[in-house]
C-alpha cells in the first residue's frame, strides 16, 4: 500500500471517486439513526475536540489541511472561551508558587 496524503483511498493507495465516501457516510448515518449528520460535521467535531483537549492549533491546522493557521483559528474560535480560562489558570500556577512544589523552599540547603 502506498503512503499518500489522501484521507480515503483504495487499498493500492489510488484515489476513490469523490462521492463514494459521502454516500457511504449517508448510508451509515441512516442505519444508525443519525440522519442529517454530514461527514463534514464529523470533521468539525474532530477539530473541536482536539482543540478542547489542548492540541496546538498548528497541529489541528495541519490535520485539517487548512492553508493557514488563521483559517483554523477563525473557524474554531467558538471553542476558545473555555480555553481562555484554562490558560489563565495555568499562568496563575506559574506565578503563584506553591510551597510543596517550590524546589528552592524544599531543598535541604534552604535557609530557614
Amino acid at each position: 500500500m502506498d503512503d499518500t496524503d489522501l484521507v480515503f483511498s483504495k487499498e493500492d493507495g489510488s484515489p476513490i471517486m469523490p462521492n463514494a465516501v459521502t454516500l457511504a457516510w449517508i448510508r451509515l448515518a441512516k442505519r444508525v439513526g443519525l440522519n442529517g449528520i454530514r461527514l463534514h460535521d464529523a470533521r468539525h467535531t474532530h477539530a473541536s475536540l482536539m482543540l478542547k483537549q489542548g492540541v496546538h492549533p498548528k497541529i489541528v491546522q495541519e490535520r485539517l489541511g487548512h492553508s493557514s493557521i488563521q483559517i483554523t483559528l477563525d473557524t474554531y474560535s467558538h471553542v476558545a472561551p473555555g480555553l481562555q480560562e484554562a490558560a489563565a489558570a495555568r499562568f496563575d500556577d506559574v506565578l503563584i508558587a506553591k510551597p510543596e512544589n517550590d524546589p528552592v523552599e524544599n531543598s535541604p540547603l534552604a535557609i530557614r
